[in-house]
């Protein structure tokens, strides 16, 4: 199954889980990597995991640090830049190109 998401794309959080994120419409951000063989994406802001660094060289500092890490394409949609509203992406084939569209209101994504 091909990924309508691609890098750069800004999306919303559609689901996900009750615990501490559980307002999803304030959940957005722009795609920093896609996984197609995963079917994942990593979102800025999005999905945020807490990771132990262990220091490697002499002097260097280790600790506790924050990242971004990958979240299932199926629960993320992409925001029209448009209409500004989450949605299905369709695709339009003109003089042999593929481009992807708003569902909503026909623009180009």
């Amino acid at each position: 199954m091909a990924m309508n998401i691609k890098k750069g794309d800004t999306v919303v959080r559609i689901s996900g889980d009750g615990g501490k994120d559980r307002d999803l419409t304030t959940h957005q951000g722009k795609v920093i990597a896609t996984l197609p063989k995963e079917n994942k994406v990593v979102v800025e802001g999005l999905n945020m995991v807490t990771c132990h660094i262990k220091p490697r060289r002499q002097g260097e500092e280790g600790g506790i640090m924050k990242r971004e890490a990958a979240i299932h394409a199926c629960k993320v949609q992409v925001v029209c830049p448009k209409c500004g509203k989450p949605t299905r992406v369709g695709h339009k084939v003109e003089d042999g190109k593929k481009s992807r569209v708003c569902k909503k209101c026909g623009a180009e994504l």
